[in-house]
């Protein structure tokens, strides 16, 4: 468990880091940027290897809460998370969407809630379908 979390997170960072570094490249490639701004840069890809390398994959594999607190463990955290990552990528931007941060909140927890249900109805399909097939063999 511990190798998969942790290969899951090293594989976001780096995809993230990537595509952050690639996005500022193509939007604010005429601006002189500081060294130290690097850093935040490593914040935000890990702030974002930790939410879906190792937080999701966590409570979606390997820990047994019922759907609910998944739901709103995801929901919360996802929040923390991005409105971190934001703060590390523009202060100011940080504080123009901060007051929409409840808004967000039910936002994210309604799809989450239809995201679990689609795949729960998925996944549920996809293992009567083995079964089956395991049944005329």
């Amino acid at each position: 468990m511990m190798k998969q979390l942790t290969q899951s997170f090293f594989q976001v960072f780096t995809v993230t880091f990537v595509w952050v570094t690639f996005l500022l490249t193509i939007f604010f490639g005429g601006q002189d940027v500081s060294i130290y701004y690097l850093w935040n840069l490593i914040g935000i890809a890990a702030s974002c290897g930790v939410m879906f390398g190792v937080v999701y994959s966590g409570l979606w594999n390997y820990l047994t809460f019922r759907p609910l607190w998944n739901i709103l463990i995801s929901s919360v955290l996802n929040i923390v998370f991005g409105l971190l990552a934001v703060y590390l990528f523009s202060a100011e931007m940080f504080s123009f969407i901060l007051p929409w941060w409840p808004g967000m909140l039910v936002l994210s927890i309604v799809l989450h809630i239809l995201a679990f249900y689609v795949y729960a109805k998925m996944d549920a399909k996809k293992s009567s379908q083995e079964l089956n097939q395991l049944l005329h063999k």
